[in-house]
């Protein structure tokens, strides 16, 4: 059964190709009418889109498979690794750019059909601005992090248009110099991109705790639910959409097994009401045994 998750990414994902295939012909087309080394590095940009989005549909599919004998906690950080693939995307092409702008800063050419490539480009900040549209709600609704990461890309590329779009602006004014600079601008700001992506995909990666913030909700939440006491051993990671809690409840230690069960659950359907992609794992501790009783591995850590 497809869940509404699922479609909203599948549609972002096959939304992120089409609009790097559209944007790849027709600034092929504007390269070719202008020579523009600012519009061939949109065009290099473009074609790491189109591979970096084949990457993230291709692991978007992965990473909605459920739960097996061997990932019995989902396929989640497939996403993770889609974004390490379009780090490593956006790196090259950035390397790519910086080595052309440099040869042509120090062998300038002409531009020419300026007016063809300036069209060209409203035209991808168009295209771009309505996926990024797109990609935005769908974060906001499933927190995926591959499409997150392609969200920033595409974000740049936002930029990079505006950056391209003014270099010509500049050229038909007669400083056609400034196009190569441009370019060098234009690939920093990529590679910046792409060290943002990777380090967030190593995060979720590595198991990273969830932000301080949402981990003090998170307790707090369990704290409301009538018969706790008290919380200690909170742990939290994310994997793919799913973020995972493990937590041990301090309940009153005259209470049946029954009844800590269900406080447990309580406090479970509590916090899986706000974000329903939620595993959470709880122990029950008695809060009267005393610290040393109640002691966990998770309280050893910072």
């Amino acid at each position: 059964m497809t869940t509404p998750n699922a479609r909203l990414l599948r549609l972002a994902t096959y939304a992120s190709v089409a609009t790097a295939v559209i944007l790849i012909v027709a600034k092929l087309i504007a390269w070719l009418s202008t020579g523009s080394v600012s519009i061939m590095a949109t065009l290099i940009d473009s074609l790491m889109d189109a591979g970096a989005s084949l990457v993230n549909l291709l692991a978007v599919r992965y990473s909605l498979m459920p739960a097996d004998d061997e990932h019995r906690f989902g396929h989640g950080k497939a996403e993770a690794l889609a974004g390490l693939g379009q780090a490593a995307f956006i790196t090259g092409s950035a390397v790519f750019l910086l080595l052309e702008a440099g040869d042509r800063l120090l062998n300038p050419q002409p531009i020419e059909h300026i007016g063809t490539g300036m069209a060209v480009m409203v035209f991808a900040m168009a295209a771009t601005f309505i996926l990024l549209t797109i990609q935005r709600r769908v974060v906001k609704k499933t927190g995926s992090t591959a499409i997150r990461a392609d969200a920033l890309h595409y974000a740049t590329d936002l930029a990079t248009n505006g950056a391209t779009l003014i270099a010509l602006f500049l050229a038909s004014k007669g400083f056609s110099g400034l196009d190569p600079v441009f370019a060098i601008g234009i690939a920093a700001y990529i590679l910046y991109s792409a060290v943002h992506i990777a380090l967030e995909a190593i995060h979720l990666l590595m198991d990273h705790e969830l932000p301080r913030e949402e981990r003090d909700t998170i307790k707090n939440l369990a704290l409301s639910i009538p018969g706790v006491q008290g919380v200690h051993g909170l742990r939290t990671w994310q994997n793919g959409q799913r973020k995972v809690i493990q937590m041990h409840l301090e309940l009153d230690g005259s209470l049946s097994l029954r009844e800590a069960h269900r406080i447990a659950v309580d406090v479970e359907k509590r916090l899986r009401k706000d974000a329903p992609l939620m595993d959470v794992n709880i122990h029950q501790d008695p809060s009267d045994m005393g610290k040393e009783g109640r002691h966990s591995l998770a309280d050893e850590l910072p």
